[in-house]
């Protein structure tokens, strides 16, 4: 693992990468405005003896600096007003901005936390399909759409590989891709060693099949968000450039600020779509967040 990061990121980021993953991850929530406004929250918190900070670029968010007693034990979480949730994994839903008319698919549902943030931008309103492969992650998926009140949403228990078989079509598509994770060290310390190159591999392969098959099924002028809580380029950038290499139907969309930095267009001596810059790489080091990436991806009209 290490020597890869040493070829995409450099010796002195590598070390800087690898000390901030030993650091642990400030915990934080976000508001869940189905139910309660933000300020309110924060009220009822604050008085509670929690210690909430605004995140700059997720209104609805906040970092817990202090925390009197578990998260997931308050009557607020319980009563469905608010997520307990990373702060990097805010952005897929928020960059995709669903519109309150719109159909939406999330690929990869379970357990919902993607999900519900999606049902809140569109104010419970149009059509939301979540597809989840594993029948075993759906009464988590089931409890959380209860708890946070969505209410336009509808399960599949499928494999979104077959998505094309259900013949729907839709506005926007959330694929937060099945990964190694290796974004995710400052939460769980044993990724550092409990993947391989074969995991890797295996899941660059699944990844593809999502990615082409999410694709097809945009309307056009709609928009497909890719995202993964890692770092490897395997998993990201690559998978982007092997689905995107020989199609001119489909546009990496510039976003309206920078959220990371820029997606990496040359690794491992290959030199990728140019357009691959504008996806995001969010990095322990440079964002204090997990590692994560997210591509924005338009079908042409």
């Amino acid at each position: 693992m290490i020597e890869r990061y040493f070829q995409f990121l450099g010796g002195d980021q590598t070390i800087q990468l690898l000390k901030a993953n030993e650091k642990p991850l400030t915990p934080s929530i976000r508001v869940n405005t189905l139910k309660i406004a933000k300020d309110l929250l924060k009220e009822r918190l604050e008085n509670k003896g929690f210690n909430l900070e605004s995140i700059d670029w997720i209104y609805n968010g906040f970092k817990i600096r202090k925390s009197p007693f578990n998260l997931g034990s308050t009557h607020e979480y319980l009563q469905g007003l608010y997520y307990i949730q990373s702060v990097a994994p805010m952005l897929p839903a928020i960059i995709l901005d669903p519109k309150p008319s719109d159909v939406v698919i999330d690929m990869c549902a379970a357990p919902g936390g993607k999900a519900t943030h999606l049902a809140q931008i569109m104010n419970n309103q149009g059509n939301l399909i979540l597809i989840e492969r594993n029948r075993k992650r759906i009464p988590a998926l089931e409890i959380n759409l209860r708890r946070m009140g969505v209410s336009n949403s509808i399960i599949i228990n499928d494999d979104s590989v077959n998505l094309s078989k259900l013949n729907l079509k839709a506005d926007k598509i959330l694929l937060d891709a099945p990964c190694t994770g290796e974004g995710l060290i400052r939460q769980d310390p044993s990724r550092k060693k409990n993947k391989t190159m074969k995991d890797i591999n295996k899941l660059s392969n699944i990844q593809i099949k999502l990615l082409k098959t999410g694709l097809n099924s945009l309307n056009p002028g709609g928009q497909l968000l890719y995202s993964t809580c890692s770092i490897a380029p395997e998993e990201n950038e690559l998978v982007i450039d092997d689905v995107l290499k020989n199609e001119s139907e489909f546009t990496i969309v510039k976003l309206p600020r920078k959220y990371g930095v820029d997606g990496i267009i040359d690794v491992y001596n290959k030199t990728l779509r140019v357009d691959i810059k504008y996806s995001q790489r969010l990095y322990p080091h440079i964002n204090n967040t997990i590692g994560f990436f997210v591509c924005l991806i338009q079908r042409n009209l």
